[in-house]
């Protein structure tokens, strides 16, 4: 007699032959081993199917499913392999990603505590360039408990994985809940319409999924989050928020609406938000066109929970004044001033060279409660910009820098500041001089000798981002150093003296994020094949062995 298993788990799949045997293998370590797994593959035109089948044949509770032609999203294959699914619980997994060992047993224990409709706990990210690891959301799964109903706790819009959650069958089959096919972005619809549909769901802080992040894969590679640079995504998302808007108002849901407006300004718009610096005018211009209406649409209060950095952002492109946009998306999350204020009669301050001609951009521009030109020294906001990047002789480089000050903290005349940089446990400091320009902007020479850098002794690798400090009595104010968005990439090697040998520093724009100056360390020569693999096989206990073979290899060739 063939045994019913108490969870079912589809693994998806998709030209990834490659990563598919680790997905899988996670499911097979499973402390709960009564499970059945689902290969679902959306036709794939690689290795994948053969090693499927390997797979399959190595381990009786796996089923190799193929989709008869690729449906282009994950919806399908999810659907297909629901349909064939004979456990009384469900999960999905995506093939480049993992389950920890006890996922299965948590949240099936979950559910046997009490009944509900599925049990969710927390999403371990991991980046696969750098290693680091991270909790998604982690404030939405610190605690255990049960949610009774999505209205009790509309801040679970959040967290929008259908991959972190073990569902009843019978719940999903009752709604008749299928992922919806045809459409991107089709997590976020599902797990909207199982937040309003269950009346019951337990949360666990358990890591119960393994999400591997690859920020730079290749953009034919990358995952659909990761296809933000096409306008194709970003009406992808819009349509999704659409039909989870029409959802809410159909299932009696419309309540919780300015819950997830607030979600999609704070996630989904706040990603691309981050991207507009980077954008050419064409774009920006598609992108307004798509955003804007929807924009209009959403509640007030959704703006008002905002940091005011972003409302001014979205006001701006609201506006249409996309350049301005992107000045005040590179500050985001970090307190960078904007180059300039406007003053009205009554004394309110607002962001930009011109006063808001409507009163709603009024209220979103308006910085007056930021107090530029009263906050503490140590918190005060300046913009702190390189303008030209220049390679001087060896490995030094000359930077020309503008600091805004709009809110006229810094005394008239010259200002000392100096660029911080700390590629080992020490800081380097390279003081300048900052002279005005004009009332409230200061520009200087910094000259960055990269030869000083005082780095560990067995070497540095890794990525750092100068920064800059001004002074004020014994008062420090450190702030982000943005760079220009491009220029040409320098490269030096570097001798370094005392135990730190040769290294190939490259100056370059961070081209992510603020876009600051990235300095890259590489360690080269003998660094690269005796220093740094015996610091590695040493550990951090054997410090004091490494310094001695260090000194002793850096006398050798000196």
């Amino acid at each position: 007699m063939t045994r019913i298993p108490d969870v079912t788990v589809t693994v998806i799949v998709y030209n990834d032959a490659e990563r598919l045997p680790r997905a899988v293998a996670s499911l097979r370590r499973q402390t709960h081993e009564n499970i059945e797994i689902v290969i679902s593959d959306d036709h794939s035109t690689d290795n994948t199917p053969a090693v499927a089948r390997q797979l399959a044949a190595e381990d009786d509770r796996i089923t190799y499913l193929r989709l008869p032609e690729n449906s282009g999203g994950c919806s399908a294959p999810r659907n297909r392999a629901l349909d064939i699914a004979r456990a009384p619980y469900l999960m999905f997994l995506d093939s480049d990603d993992e389950l920890p060992e006890r996922a299965v047993e948590l949240l099936l224990a979950a559910h046997r505590e009490r009944e509900v409709d599925f049990t969710m706990g927390a999403v371990e990210r991991i980046r696969v360039d750098t290693g680091r690891t991270s909790t998604w959301m982690p404030h939405l799964v610190a605690e255990r408990r049960t949610v009774e109903g999505i209205e009790a706790e509309p801040s679970l819009f959040f967290e929008h994985l259908s991959t972190s959650k073990m569902y009843r069958r019978e719940f999903l089959d009752r709604n008749a809940l299928r992922f919806p096919e045809g459409i991107h972005y089709e997590d976020q619809l599902f797990s909207a319409q199982a937040y309003c549909l269950a009346k019951s769901f337990t949360v666990i802080p358990d890591p119960v999924y393994r999400w591997y992040i690859a920020p730079y894969e290749a953009a034919e590679s990358a995952s659909i989050s990761n296809q933000r640079h096409k306008l194709s995504n970003v009406r992808d998302r819009i349509h999704v928020q659409r039909l989870i808007d029409d959802f809410l108002v159909t299932s009696g849901h419309a309540a919780v609406r300015e819950a997830k407006d607030y979600k999609f300004l704070k996630h989904d718009f706040r990603m691309y938000a981050g991207d507009l610096p980077f954008r050419d005018e064409e774009w920006l211009t598609g992108f307004a066109d798509i955003v804007n209406p929807y924009l209009a649409e959403l509640s007030p209060g959704a703006y008002a929970r905002l940091p005011r950095a972003e409302r001014v952002v979205l006001q701006l492109v609201r506006d249409n004044r996309l350049p301005e946009a992107q000045l005040a998306a590179r500050g985001l999350g970090h307190g960078v001033a904007p180059r300039e204020t406007s003053m009205d009669a009554e004394g309110r301050v607002y962001w930009g060279g011109r006063l808001p001609e409507t009163e709603r951009s009024r209220a979103e521009l308006d910085l007056t409660d930021q107090g530029l030109d009263s906050r503490p020294f140590p918190s005060a906001q300046f913009r702190h910009e390189i303008t030209r990047v220049e390679r001087g002789p060896g490995a030094t480089v000359d930077l020309t820098i503008r600091t805004y000050d709009p809110g006229l903290r810094l005394p008239v005349g010259p200002q000392v500041a100096t660029l911080l940089l700390a590629p080992g446990h020490r800081r380097m400091k390279t003081p300048f001089r900052l002279d005005p320009v004009r009332p409230g902007v200061f520009e200087g020479r910094a000259h960055l000798d990269l030869t000083l850098a005082p780095l560990p002794l067995n070497g540095f690798e890794g990525t750092r981002h100068p920064v800059l400090q001004l002074t004020s009595g014994p008062l420090r104010n450190t702030s982000l150093l943005l760079a220009p968005l491009a220029f040409p990439t320098l490269r030096a090697r570097i001798d370094y003296r005392g135990g730190a040998l040769p290294h190939e520093v490259t100056v370059e724009p961070e081209g992510r994020a603020s876009g600051r100056l990235q300095l890259r360390w590489t360690p080269v020569g003998v660094t690269s094949k005796v220093i740094r693999p015996l610091a590695r096989r040493a550990g951090a206990k054997a410090g004091a062995r490494v310094r001695r073979a260090a000194g002793l290899v850096a006398s050798v060739v000196r």
